[in-house]
């Protein structure tokens, strides 16, 4: 499998892509105004201790404050090889752990998602190339993916042998078939570093920042640039002899492999612009003709799989199978794409043969194998629902790349037409039984306006008979579809002013769009006020000279000026 890292640096963000034979399957975006947190160690002050929740909200001097639960707040942990305690430690609650007031070093583990603040830790992991330092739990962990015994073995012994008294470690995956002299080097790089942060943390205000992690480029020759990626391709030379300076340090075979794209951005060069519209969307096609749908909330996404253009060549069986499978691969490269975390819920197209269940359970677990956060397939339900978990650490890409919108306010809809010019029509009632005035102007989208205006101005009518006023509507396309204006019209003057143009006046307008009726006419908008410009259907888009030859109060004839 050819495997790649592309990494675009601009003056606003750095962007990388992972590339698996040539499709992209693993996306990080850090920019220079909202860099990662996770990592970064602190010197807090405990704010406030819920025992009811068994946890403590500690100012770490950011916007939120932080989260510590009771769990990551136990001092000395011991464990097993496996990860799980093997000393009997004496159940403590949080008010055994910390008090109110109190100065506390944490580093974040979660990042803030949504309203909820950064998860922390007392337990501090400093990652180095080959090793992962613990200075606050007395363990030694091989990294899960080293499948070898003996190796497993070999690797267990060095650290133990050089980890420092009551600290611990986890080797890590790249770490398979280095030497001592490659542990001796990290560790003495990871305990200086833990020295350092000490000092830091003794003498320092509080709140304040005490270790931050490194930025994404450095993280990725630390985490990713391993010896089965065959290139790294960057797009900055500045940027790329500080990566051969760092290669030098921790991995000299390695800058072989780096290649500087000087003058282009690469992120084009390799077509991955086009990648980040796709990772925003719902719909996923699948290579078959089938697709899936991703809906994502705070602490759960659902999935679901159809079946599309596909119709398959032989039997049904077959091809919601072959869908199933498509789908199973698609959907794990979108986990790790999206960066996907929490409780997840695959719906798959329902399949009658347990075998089959089994294959697509099998295919999806295969490839879950290549993602590097924890994932955990717990299985199908009574309902032939998937249900997975994988980690959450750092903010999904849609995250980082959109905000909630301030018209829908995250909903993800707006109303309708119908259900806006329903509300407008209460509304003027509800003006027309207040004002004195003779008249009232709406102002609203031009999708409402027609609606209210009705096929030859009907609805209009009815309106104006109704609340006995005279009613100006206007459409204008600045208004969101959901916003009404309405004012009461005091004067004549008033009253004339609202109609901006007069019959036999020359104008240059725009022709927006066809005429619902007669296609062979143009729509053209004056301040929101409709011009009818007979024989326009041609000219959409383009600018032309018309004169007026009748204006009405809704709406305006015009001919076009040869």
């Amino acid at each position: 499998m050819l495997k790649e890292i592309i990494v675009n640096v601009t003056e606003e963000e750095t962007k990388v892509g992972v590339l698996e034979d040539k499709i992209l399957v693993e996306l990080y975006i850090e920019r220079s105004l909202n860099q990662r947190l996770v990592g970064n160690i602190y010197k807090g002050k405990v704010e406030n201790v819920l025992p009811g929740m068994q946890a403590a909200f500690v100012d770490i001097g950011l916007e939120k404050n932080a989260f510590l639960y009771v769990e990551e707040a136990v001092p000395n942990r011991v464990h097993g090889e496996h990860g799980e305690e093997e000393v009997n430690l004496p159940r403590l609650t949080i008010n055994d752990v910390v008090k109110s007031g109190q100065d506390i070093m944490v580093q974040i583990i979660k990042e803030p998602i949504g309203t909820k603040g950064p998860r922390v830790t007392t337990h501090i992991t400093l990652p180095g190339r080959f090793l992962v330092l613990m200075p606050t739990v007395d363990y030694v962990g091989i990294s899960r993916r080293i499948e070898d015994e003996g190796e497993r073995e070999r690797l267990r012994t060095m650290s133990e042998k050089l980890k420092p008294q009551g600290m611990g470690v986890i080797v890590r995956t790249v770490a398979e078939g280095t030497t001592e002299e490659d542990f001796r080097q990290d560790m003495h790089l990871l305990t200086k570093l833990w020295k350092k942060i000490q000092n830091r943390a003794a003498h320092g205000p509080v709140p304040d920042i005490i270790h931050k992690d490194l930025e994404l480029i450095q993280r990725i020759l630390r985490d990713l640039f391993t010896e089965d990626i065959d290139r790294l391709v960057i797009d900055s030379r500045y940027d790329y002899e500080k990566v051969l300076e760092l290669l030098d340090l921790i991995a000299p075979p390695l800058k072989a492999k780096v290649r500087l794209c000087e003058g282009r951005n690469v992120f084009e060069e390799y077509d991955l612009e086009l990648e980040l519209d796709q990772i925003l969307k719902r719909k996923v096609w699948l290579k078959c003709g089938g697709y899936i749908v991703i809906d994502q909330t705070e602490a759960l996404t659902a999935i679901d799989v159809n079946t599309g253009k596909f119709v398959g060549t032989s039997n049904l069986a077959d091809t919601v199978l072959h869908t199933n499978l498509d789908a199973a691969v698609e959907i794990a490269r979108q986990l790790r794409l999206r960066n996907i975390g929490g409780i997840i819920i695959i719906d798959f197209i329902d399949m009658a043969e347990e075998e089959d269940q089994q294959k697509v359970l099998a295919a999806l677990e295969e490839e879950l194998k290549k993602d590097k956060t924890k994932t955990n397939i717990l299985g199908i339900t009574q309902l032939g629902l998937v249900e997975m978990t994988r980690k959450k650490v750092r903010q999904g890409i849609e995250n980082v790349l959109q905000k909630t919108c301030p018209y829908c306010d995250g909903k993800g809809k707006v109303f309708s037409e119908e259900t806006i010019s329903i509300q407008v029509k209460n509304r003027i009632y509800e003006m027309a039984q207040r004002t004195m005035a003779e008249a009232i102007m709406v102002e609203v989208h031009p999708s409402v306006a027609s609606l209210l205006i009705g096929s030859g101005g009907v609805n209009l009518r009815e309106l104006e008979a109704k609340t006995r006023k005279t009613i100006y509507i206007r459409g204008s396309e600045s208004q969101h579809i959901e916003a009404i204006n309405l004012r009461a019209i005091q004067t004549k003057t008033e009253m004339e002013d609202l109609i901006p143009i007069k019959t036999g006046q020359i104008l240059e307008v725009k022709i927006e769009e066809p005429h619902v009726v007669n296609i062979n006419d143009g729509i053209a908008r004056i301040h929101g006020f409709v011009v009818d410009v007979e024989g326009a259907g041609a000219y959409i888009g383009d600018s032309v000279t018309v004169e007026v030859t009748r204006v009405h109060r809704t709406y305006a004839k015009a001919k076009i000026v040869k």
